[in-house]
């Protein structure tokens, strides 16, 4: 979409790697504009993304207000300098998923704000002004359970028999995956079906945490059923999704946590630490809420789940019916349009 008369939201991405901000922005966007003219623009967007060049940001006219929708404190910034310095006629706002203090620089930021939304009631409690709690949606349609997960792990080249846990994100020690792999190597020796695939990129800075969780799993000779994959393209992680029988969402910190509820609506159900909003995503049906940072919590809570097959099969449909009822995409997709609705009123 190039009109700019029909442009009425711009969506920021200011970030070239996949992370849950960009994974919301590629997901919903698409969406969004079956019903509001709105657009991304940022670098390295996919195709199927309905996008605008950022230098065009700069030169858009001034005929109209339109709504700038940051999600990231550089893209408030560049809200503010569209705004002020190019005299842009825009309408900021912000949607907020942490759940910690602000540094005073995101608090001045946010006050320069036309709206607010928070992605959760947790992250709403940490904002000094009112927001609106709009929780993401999945898309379940692409998130859905496979035809035949036996065909698609021997596609895969996953594991055709035996329990197959996932955890997908960033590898680094905020993302508890240090926690899982304790909880791997006190489960494996006792359990030959159980096997576990990471899926997520490690920066630079995190490579040496990477090291250290394979040289423990080496010791252990637990590396050919305890696996990282790297970072993944979409359609790949989607399939990974599919594949599963069991989820793990172990971070010690988390902004709102994605994964959970793609895992769930793939029928798979999830084993998520108490942070986030993993907790007002993942009933007793779905999944086991584990208090952050404990092993012995999380190990205990996979075991009940592995142990039991009968469990995890009950739990499937369950898992996907929830997802359905309650977090469909096209409810969030809704509520953010008519957020803009009144900003432009």
């Amino acid at each position: 979409m190039h009109d700019w008369a029909k442009i009425e939201v711009l969506a920021p991405n200011l970030k070239r790697r996949l992370s849950g901000v960009t994974a919301t922005v590629l997901r919903l966007i698409p969406v969004q504009a079956r019903r509001i003219g709105i657009v991304a623009t940022g670098p390295g967007l996919p195709a199927e993304v309905p996008q605008i060049a950022l230098w065009r940001v700069f030169l858009a006219p001034r005929d109209r207000l339109r709504v700038w929708h940051a999600r990231r404190n550089n893209e408030m910034i560049l809200g503010l300098i569209l705004r002020r310095l190019f005299r842009r006629r825009l309408k900021l706002l912000f949607t907020s998923a942490g759940q910690r203090r602000h540094t005073g620089l995101t608090q001045w930021l946010i006050a320069q704000q036309d709206g607010l939304i928070a992605t959760s009631a947790k992250a709403a409690s940490y904002l000094d002004r009112p927001a609106e709690v709009i929780r993401h949606g999945i898309d379940i349609d692409v998130f859905q359970p496979a035809a035949d997960r036996v065909a698609l792990r021997r596609a895969l080249g996953l594991p055709e028999t035996g329990v197959l846990i996932g955890c997908f994100g960033r590898i680094r020690a905020q993302k508890g995956v240090d926690l899982l792999v304790d909880a791997a190597l006190e489960l494996m020796p006792v359990r030959p079906g159980l096997s576990l695939v990471f899926a997520g990129r490690a920066t630079a800075k995190h490579e040496a945490f990477l090291a250290a969780q394979q040289a423990r799993i080496a010791a252990a000779g637990l590396s050919e059923r305890i696996r990282f994959l790297g970072e993944v393209p979409w359609a790949r992680l989607v399939e990974l999704h599919q594949a599963l029988d069991l989820y793990v969402a172990p971070a010690r910190w988390e902004g709102f946590g994605l994964t959970p509820m793609e895992a769930m609506a793939c029928g798979t159900p999830v084993v998520a630490s108490d942070v986030g909003a993993h907790a007002e995503l993942v009933g007793p049906e779905q999944g086991t809420i584990v208090p952050p940072g404990e092993p012995a919590a999380l190990t205990a809570a996979l075991a009940a789940w592995i142990d039991d097959p009968a469990r995890l099969a009950a739990a499937r449909p369950a898992c996907r019916a929830h997802v359905a009822a309650a977090f469909p995409i096209g409810a969030e997709a809704e509520r953010l349009n008519a957020v803009y609705r009144r900003l432009l009123a």
